[in-house]
């Protein structure tokens, strides 16, 4: 018989992570490169110079390149969804009576 080595995966329950992105923010990078594709195509489609297309597309490719790395290492993989959770808890919460902390006495 044979001897077989096999390799163990020791990444088992960790997100993904993909030349330093981390979980969502793959997907936000795959989106954004897909919209900047329709972009370049409407563009060139509507009559614009090529080398104008591609300068408006590249640019703004870079540039969400950078912002979505900053995201990914700034908020990590769950900050952001976080973040916006955060945003949607009330500062205050304002009551007109005391009925609430009455104890009902029966």
């Amino acid at each position: 018989m044979a001897n077989s080595v096999y390799q163990i995966n020791k990444g088992i329950n960790q997100s993904i992570e993909f030349k330093g992105l981390k979980a969502q923010y793959i997907w936000y990078l795959g989106g954004g490169v897909v919209a900047l594709l329709i972009v370049f195509a409407i563009m060139y489609i509507a009559g614009l110079p090529g080398f104008l297309c591609l300068a408006v597309v590249l640019g703004t490719g870079v540039f969400l390149v950078l912002k979505i790395y900053q995201m990914s290492h700034k908020y990590g993989e769950h900050g952001l969804m976080k973040i916006l959770a955060r945003k949607q808890v009330p500062n205050v919460v304002k009551l007109k009576n005391r009925k609430i902390f009455i104890k009902a006495e029966s």
